[in-house]
């Protein structure tokens, strides 16, 4: 039940400019033109050298991380443990934790190996262990926000940079990481560009 950090970057607020504070481009039209146009044959050179399936990927997921982020947050989530209602859900947001940190979203508690799913479509970022979350999973969704998944058990087949729908497997219930001393949950936490928001109303529906 330990806090965790949201993704590397600064967290301080977003600094709003007006539009005279933002500096003219000195790229013409005709420039922009011709930069779009060798953007286009590098990656058709690129389609017909090693083959489209493989170049695809790396053409769809930037485009579709764009998408993501254009898309407006979700007001409302599924609990991502499989068979775990809402109304047993804890708000357990800014609790005190070790060295004076605050908990930075909600632990769901399930039996171990219980199926963890994404709460949202989106992009796997990062697969990978740390001291407190243990096994963990990132994944950008709509709005951009990240979604942080810890101390799981161990992995479903999963890959950086996969697209995933909500509901696709992630891994499963496990106390890894710095929760070794409490029962199997999952650790589940939402990061934005300001830092951590609390998942518990999106989950509650409340």
């Amino acid at each position: 039940m330990p806090n965790h950090p949201g993704p590397a970057g600064p967290r301080g607020h977003v600094r709003h400019t007006s539009l005279a504070d933002e500096p003219t481009s000195p790229i013409s039209p005709r420039r922009s033109r011709r930069r779009g146009a060798g953007a286009f044959f590098v990656v058709a050179t690129l389609a017909l050298w090693l083959g489209w399936p493989i170049v695809r990927p790396l053409v769809e997921v930037p485009l579709y991380g764009m998408r993501l982020a254009s898309m407006p947050k979700p007001a409302r989530l599924p609990v991502p443990v499989e068979g775990v209602r809402p109304a047993s859900l804890r708000d357990t947001w800014s609790a005190p934790r070790a060295d004076g940190r605050r908990h930075e979203g909600i632990d769901i508690f399930a039996r171990r190996g219980t199926a963890i799913r994404s709460a949202t479509e989106g992009i796997v970022t990062r697969i990978g262990t740390n001291t407190l979350g243990g096994n963990t999973v990132w994944v950008m969704g709509p709005g951009g926000q990240m979604h942080y998944y810890a101390h799981l058990e161990r992995y479903a087949t999963l890959a950086r940079g996969q697209r995933i729908q909500a509901g696709t497997p992630l891994g499963y219930v496990g106390n890894s990481g710095n929760a070794r001393d409490t029962p199997p949950h999952l650790h589940y936490g939402i990061y934005e560009t300001g830092g951590a928001i609390n998942p518990y109303p999106l989950l509650a529906g409340r």
